[in-house]
């Protein structure tokens, strides 16, 4: 079993999540192991802060490195890889999931605030990844987004397993095929006639040169 840890200080962010679709499904199969940790936890003050003002000052707060270093020394095994989720990090994707779906456990770093002690990327973090070239208020959604697309390559947690051969960057596939239901006309919206043929040859031929 996969087991992933996720350091927030927004934890409530992620409890729908957590029980719903497919990554509700890989946590009640028990392919995944998830546990959302509140940062706050390893705080060392009263005020259970975990960010302070910038050295050389600059707008915002900047997460605090020693906080983070206490969780990671508490929650790290020799088989732990540690994932930071920032906009300086490589692009993620399928490859990616498909890499990290097989380590043994993985603590996922959802930054907040105006953004995190340098010292994380250089000292403490295995790997940092961004999921495009835009800013987010938190590392949370990013988190979200890495987490879901590990848990649907588990095996069991999808009914159709063949149905990951066909999906959008695949090995199979560069690009999904459109994908039509019923109702075969709608407005004078029709169908493509190839798929109300009933030949799957034709049909096939015509996905692949989609």
């Amino acid at each position: 079993m996969l087991k992933i840890d996720i350091l927030t200080i927004f934890p409530e962010m992620f409890e729908g999540v957590l029980k719903t679709s497919i990554v509700g499904r890989a946590v009640g199969t028990e392919a995944v192991s998830i546990n959302v940790r509140n940062l706050r936890d390893w705080s060392d003050d009263n005020y259970k802060s975990v960010d302070d003002r910038p050295f050389g000052g600059g707008a915002g707060m900047v997460m605090r490195v020693d906080v983070i270093d206490r969780a990671l020394a508490e929650l790290r095994t020799p088989n732990t890889k540690v994932i930071l989720m920032d906009t300086k990090g490589k692009m993620y994707d399928q490859k990616t999931a498909e890499k990290l779906k097989t380590e043994e456990h993985l603590i996922l770093i959802a930054p907040h605030f105006e953004g995190i002690d340098h010292r994380v990327h250089e000292h403490l973090a295995d790997e940092i990844y961004s999921i495009g070239p835009y800013v987010l208020s938190g590392g949370e959604l990013p988190a979200m987004v890495v987490v879901d697309s590990i848990c649907r390559l588990m095996p069991g947690v999808l009914g159709n397993p063949e149905s990951l051969k066909e999906e959008s960057y695949s090995e199979e596939m560069a690009m999904e095929y459109p994908q039509y239901t019923r109702p075969a006309e709608y407005k004078g919206w029709k169908v493509p006639e190839v798929l109300l043929s009933g030949d799957h040859k034709k049909i096939s031929e015509w996905r692949k040169g989609r």
